[in-house]
């Protein structure tokens, strides 16, 4: 029989119940789970307990640290090491074993997503990678100017965690994570505006900190002054990244995506 995982996993939520169940079902190999709730006011509580993980309340001060530096500041962890899960998110059994074998030699590794629509998984095109495995000594979310700016409030924005000591090395896995967002097409939607209105502002004021990947930073900075950007996002994901191969299933992700990136 296969040991535990020894990873804290973390799940944070906000009115979740149609999705948490799913999500919990795929962390069982992970010794170490724990929900972090935000005053939701549908079954996510109780859901939570059913699966007899930990279970925690968070309330937003207004202030840093926001939601997932709170739990890594605040939580009695089990592990150093921690993985951040969405609750429209599902670990594959691919990915859990893969995660069982690291020789933990990076600092923090990114974890590729790949879209569900309509039960089946989008391989071609639009996709998403996030440092979500990380070593809670070496790694950190900044704090960074965007308080006064609409769109996510508590949750840290669209950038990723970094390392303490201003460099370290990140990794990123082979197997993928499943993103769940386009179940609820219309929840997904307002999602994105309220990225789109942060985006803007954290744009404005050139408030985003460096990836801690030099050359993902310095692909960020080539796209951000793009005269067409619009064209460019389009002939990479559905030219180059092959999503010309599921272009009925990427229509409502490739038009969120445009309206957070303002293009």
């Amino acid at each position: 029989m296969r040991g535990k995982i020894p990873v804290t996993v973390i799940v944070t939520t906000l009115n979740e119940e149609k999705n948490l169940a799913r999500c919990l079902s795929s962390l069982s190999r992970f010794d170490e789970v724990m929900v972090v709730d935000s005053d939701s006011l549908d079954d996510t509580r109780e859901i939570a307990e059913s699966f007899g993980v930990y279970f925690f309340d968070f309330r937003w001060n207004g202030q840093y640290p926001k939601k997932r530096q709170w739990c890594l500041d605040n939580l009695p962890l089990k592990y150093d090491r921690v993985l951040f899960v969405d609750a429209d998110e599902e670990v594959t059994p691919a990915l859990a074993q893969e995660i069982s074998t690291l020789d933990w030699n990076a600092g923090g590794y990114f974890v590729k997503g790949l879209y569900v629509v309509s039960g089946k998984i989008l391989h071609y095109g639009l996709s998403n990678k996030k440092l979500c495995l990380l070593d809670r000594h070496k790694m950190m979310f900044p704090v960074v100017d965007d308080l006064d700016i609409p769109g996510l409030g508590e949750i840290e924005g669209h950038y990723q965690p970094v390392f303490k000591a201003g460099a370290g090395i990140a990794k990123t896995l082979k197997k993928p994570i499943l993103h769940h967002a386009l179940d609820d097409r219309q929840r997904y939607a307002d999602r994105h505006i309220g990225y789109a209105q942060w985006h803007q502002g954290m744009s404005a004021r050139a408030a985003y900190p460096q990836d801690p990947v030099s050359s993902r930073q310095t692909l960020k900075e080539i796209f951000q002054v793009l005269p067409f950007k619009r064209a460019a996002f389009f002939l990479y994901y559905y030219f180059w990244r092959g999503g010309i191969l599921e272009f009925k299933n990427h229509h409502d992700i490739f038009r969120q995506k445009c309206r957070f990136y303002g293009i």
